[in-house]
């Protein structure tokens, strides 16, 4: 009887995950459900200190938290414009009319338009061999450092995202400088912007395209569509997938600090004795980010951010997320994205939707060339949610055996 008992309590629980996933939308139609939202966004003079990870649930002004899945579009709204606001500057949003899109043979072309000044955008989709149109679309962020191997045999379109065509930095080459990018042009305002927020303007303009032109134009299936990206390009890949709900799936690969890292745990390993410095807030690149954020929230003063990295993950909840790592690259600051990835995935799990999001830290290979040993998770959310199938196993927790030595209660307090 007690067999039996426990088998009928398993599948009510299977039965009531299975409701809640039917009920929760795998990827929208806009770029952004939350876009209503008014968070407070107090300065650091008035600012709660907070030295674990911030509740992502909490609504900004302290009063209450998100109790039901209907509330989550808001509360993503608000970490939106608070890392807007503290961290990257703001993304515009774009009238559809101010965007124009053709496909020049397989080259999707898209030209905006604002305040008299146009910027046009290109990419080429490169179709698979196999499977039948609408075809579901990987979008490369600066480039597809996945392995040819884990597309071989699948319908999945690709496309790569020449970001330099919004904003030419790079850590090669003589970048323009700030005020002097493509996007200056259109928003000469917001030249003080990082560049995460302007390569994620890009990468929501070509799926603007996408969408306006229709699957019959471009072939594309557009509830099918994901971002990846290596290294800084993973942070690209995080921040775009973050930023567009018309993403279904994220891939970040080696993303590093300001990517899935959260900034406190990383600036608490910095200080710790004898350490090897990671990626911290102190010491990353201040072309992808506002200056501002180094200005006001370097050293201890990170505490009174309210917000961390792992909100800028949750942001993509209920779509889709594999967070993958390479613990031989201390830089990367891996162990920090852990803490951030479990930290991020409570929000599925109380949504009970815990098998969209997923992370593999796995040594033995070299920066952006993925282990072996990662194919299988890689090909399973490629399976899973480029193409619908629902027998493969997303629920990824791989890490080294080290890092359960870290004591994740001191981080995760909600």
């Amino acid at each position: 009887m007690k067999r039996l008992c426990l088998l009928f309590i398993s599948s009510v629980m299977m039965t009531a995950t299975a409701l809640a996933q039917k009920d929760i939308p795998l990827v929208y139609k806009v770029e952004n459900t939350g876009a209503k939202a008014s968070p407070q966004l107090p300065a650091k003079d008035k600012a709660k200190k907070v030295e674990s990870l911030t509740n992502p649930f909490e609504w900004s002004n302290g009063k209450g938290s998100v109790k039901k899945f209907s509330k989550w579009k808001l509360r993503r709204g608000e970490i939106a414009k608070e890392i807007q606001n503290y961290e990257i500057g703001t993304k515009p949003t774009v009238a559809p009319e101010a965007v124009k899109a053709k496909m020049d043979g397989d080259t999707l072309k898209v030209t905006v338009t604002v305040n008299g000044e146009s910027l046009t955008l290109s990419a080429v989709i490169r179709y698979p061999s196999e499977g039948e149109a609408p075809y579901a679309l990987m979008i490369g962020t600066s480039g597809i450092s996945l392995p040819k191997d884990v597309f071989a045999g699948r319908p999945i379109a690709t496309m790569v995202y020449a970001e330099r065509q919004v904003n030419n930095y790079s850590q090669f080459g003589k970048p323009s400088g700030r005020g002097n990018y493509p996007f200056d042009r259109l928003y000469p305002e917001l030249k003080d912007n990082g560049a995460y927020s302007q390569w994620a303007w890009g990468i929501s303009r070509l799926i603007d395209g996408l969408q306006q032109l229709g699957p019959e134009v471009t072939k594309i299936n557009m509830e099918r569509i994901g971002v990846t990206g290596c290294s800084y390009a993973g942070k690209m890949a995080l921040f775009c997938g973050a930023f567009d709900e018309r993403i279904a799936l994220t891939i970040a690969q080696e993303p590093g600090g300001g990517g899935a890292a959260a900034w406190r745990y990383s600036r608490w390993h910095n200080t710790q004795p004898g350490a090897e410095a990671v990626e911290c807030l102190d010491n990353t690149d201040y072309h992808w980010f506002m200056e501002s954020l180094k200005e006001n929230y370097s050293g201890d003063e990170v505490s009174y951010l309210p917000y961390d990295h792992h909100e800028l993950v949750a942001m993509i909840c209920p779509r889709a997320v594999l967070m993958l790592g390479n613990p031989d690259y201390n830089w990367l600051a891996d162990p920090s994205a852990y803490v951030s990835m479990n930290a991020a995935m409570k929000v599925w799990q109380k949504f009970g939707i815990e098998d969209r999001v997923g992370y593999s830290i796995v040594a033995g290979h070299g920066h952006c060339r993925l282990h072996p040993d990662q194919y299988p998770e890689v090909e399973a959310y490629l399976d899973k949610f480029l193409l619908g199938k629902k027998d493969v196993n997303t629920k990824v927790r791989i890490a080294p055996a080290e890092y359960q030595n870290i004591d994740l209660k001191r981080w995760i307090t909600w």
